[in-house]
């Protein structure tokens, strides 16, 4: 019973941080493009309750297997928010020296980017706090402890990506602006999945079964059947969803836009070295899973 109540507070508190986040990005976008068509963006946030009491009520550790739909609704009413306060930032940034009120104007917008970069850092730090405070599903304390670590190093390349499109050179360009806010997207999608799942092993195939396959087809299925563990996923989802990108767009910066940010230098070698360690860690997954599959099946040949 008292596991059941924190559970049911640890949903009701990650949401509720979530819905009123979403309240003040969403206020802040309908605020600064007077356009209250924006408003719709309050569908997803209001639509976390529901979420909240069908995962109670369908789940028993509280939280979804791969997916957190959660996360996925709350980053439906933040990111469209994010998106279209960075491109009405760009407009001031077009605008301005052509304006005879300049000065008006420059204030205005350096309001909006101390407010914008405020929401932004802040969402990020919401997202590691309702991870902190959400059912943890399987996971043990140790393992969640893990996750908020990853969060955080995540959270600093992403909210950097973000600044880098304001560096002189580039501050007007729509195309990078463009580019850096659907990597941006791309990045914090990362959030709603749950890749923290252990992979069992498949019990070994009989003998005659073996004797029907080649040794290379063996291999092949055996190296598929590794590449497709949560472990691995687990590995290369950064990878594919922020070190690999960042990393192209962090080089054609410098190496096209003559970008060189206080910070560029040391995010490229993080990039670099992330996309390296992890492809490093599946490759040496894979082939310690191999040498373990082969152990377990000379074990089962010995016993027949």
């Amino acid at each position: 019973m008292k596991c059941q109540c924190r559970k049911i507070l640890g949903a009701f508190y990650s949401r509720l941080l979530f819905f009123l986040h979403g309240i003040i990005m969403v206020a802040l976008t309908v605020h600064y493009t007077e356009d209250k068509t924006y408003l719709v963006l309050f569908s997803g946030i209001v639509l976390l309750f529901i979420e909240m009491i069908v995962t109670l009520k369908m789940t028993r550790h509280g939280e979804w297997k791969w997916f957190s739909p959660m996360v996925f609704l709350y980053l439906c009413s933040v990111v469209p928010s994010i998106f279209v306060m960075e491109l009405k930032s760009l407009e001031f940034r077009k605008n301005i020296t052509n304006l005879t009120n300049s000065e008006c104007k420059e204030s205005d917008y350096k309001k909006l980017s101390t407010e914008m970069q405020s929401a932004e850092e802040l969402t990020i730090l919401v997202l590691i706090l309702a991870r902190w405070m959400m059912p943890r599903g399987k996971m043990s304390r140790d393992q969640l402890a893990q996750l908020l670590m990853i969060y955080l190093a995540l959270g600093a390349d992403i909210l950097d990506i973000l600044e880098l499109m304001k560096e002189p050179s580039i501050k007007t360009s729509q195309t990078i602006a463009v580019v850096g806010l659907c990597l941006f997207t791309l990045a914090v999608l990362q959030f709603t999945i749950v890749l923290t799942q252990t992979s069992s092993y498949s019990p070994p195939e009989t003998e005659d079964t073996e004797q029907s396959r080649s040794s290379s087809d063996e291999r092949v299925k055996s190296c598929i059947l590794n590449c497709c563990t949560s472990e691995v996923s687990n590995m290369m989802t950064s990878v594919v969803m922020q070190d690999g990108p960042f990393l192209i767009y962090r080089l054609y910066l410098v190496a096209r836009e003559d970008v060189f940010a206080d910070s560029i230098t040391f995010f490229i070698c993080k990039n670099i070295l992330a996309v390296i360690i992890q492809v490093y860690r599946a490759v040496v997954y894979i082939c310690d899973e191999n040498k373990k599959r082969k152990k377990l099946k000379q074990a089962h040949v010995n016993l027949e």
